[in-house]
């Protein structure tokens, strides 16, 4: 009988070995921050014709916008207001990319609930699904951050715009726009707009993390590479990384219309989310939720594709954490 018991006792290695596979999540939380730095440097001048058409601060052409800016303002003015997203999308990202893993170990454990300790040591391999349903509980923690400098972000950004028509700024910098929003409102103020946020930002991780992974699994196919053995070159990542990216705001930006009007509207012209929805959709039609869409969809592609080359570049250096 003793004999007979033995060969079962490698299964208890196995599942050692599974586990010490599995990344540190602190190389998901650090990867991320790097990645985030990367979309904000890469993707800002965009972000910044993004906001000002959203909010009806300026018309035209993408590249005459930009270029005007160039002008007026200098290679600083392109840069307006990104003190805020850097301070805050770095960590951010960080959050989301660590709150990604996270959702992944929860959908695998609950894949795997039933399972013997053989078949929970064997190669577990996510659908698409399981995917999505990560992506979508990353979303939650990240708003806590995205929210607060979201609106500083937008108040400065707009301000800008402002003080082109010749008005006064009435904020001096990212912490003077904090300190003014929070004596005028309260904490509670610096989160105006968490739910639209919210609304934009669950469906948006969804689509940024499922078409990430499509992209890569669907390119590997094609380039005969064994998941398992092989990596995909920079131009792959940097392509899936900017698919993801367009994904993510195509879903996203009737929300994010929403978001940027209510964060940067005078307090008291929208009793809610829900109003300013009745009236964009009454001034500008359903056109309006998509206003912006095309900065948003140019910057995407190349602040995406930064975000995901630097989170793999420095995810690879960082695996002596694993």
């Amino acid at each position: 009988m003793t004999l007979q018991t033995k060969p079962t006792k490698p299964a208890a290695p196995k599942v050692e070995e599974a586990s010490a596979k599995s990344e540190s999540a602190l190389k998901s939380f650090l990867s991320g921050g790097i990645g985030g730095a990367c979309c904000v440097l890469v993707g800002h001048p965009l972000d910044l014709v993004k906001v000002r058409m959203q909010t009806g601060g300026a018309s035209g052409s993408v590249f005459g916008m930009l270029s005007s800016t160039l002008k007026r303002e200098g290679v600083r003015g392109l840069y307006r207001g990104v003190s805020a997203p850097l301070t805050a999308v770095s960590p951010m990202f960080a959050v989301s990319f660590w709150s990604y893993d996270m959702g992944q170990r929860t959908v695998k454990a609950y894949g795997q609930y039933g399972m013997t300790e053989d078949e929970k040591a064997r190669p577990y391999t996510l659908s698409m699904g399981e995917i999505c349903m990560a992506g979508a509980i990353s979303a939650i923690p990240t708003t806590g951050i995205m929210a607060p400098t979201e609106r500083i972000k937008c108040l400065l950004q707009v301000q800008a715009s402002d003080v082109e028509k010749g008005l006064k700024p009435k904020y001096s910098g990212m912490l003077d726009c904090t300190k003014q929003v929070v004596k005028e409102g309260g904490i509670q103020s610096l989160y105006k707009g968490t739910v639209a946020t919210l609304a934009r930002d669950i469906p948006g991780t969804i689509a940024y993390f499922g078409m990430y992974e499509f992209a890569k699994k669907e390119m590997m196919k094609v380039q005969g590479i064994d998941p398992k053995k092989g990596e995909l070159s920079v131009v792959s990542v940097l392509t899936a990384g900017g698919l993801a990216g367009m994904a993510c705001w195509t879903v996203g930006i009737p929300a994010d219309v929403i978001k940027s009007r209510y964060q940067t509207a005078p307090e008291g012209k929208y009793s809610g989310i829900g109003d300013v929805y009745k009236s964009l959709i009454k001034e500008e039609g359903y056109a309006g939720l998509f206003r912006g869409l095309r900065p948003a969809l140019i910057r995407a592609f190349p602040a995406n594709a930064a975000c995901f080359l630097g989170m793999e570049v420095s995810r690879k250096a960082l695996g002596f954490m694993d």
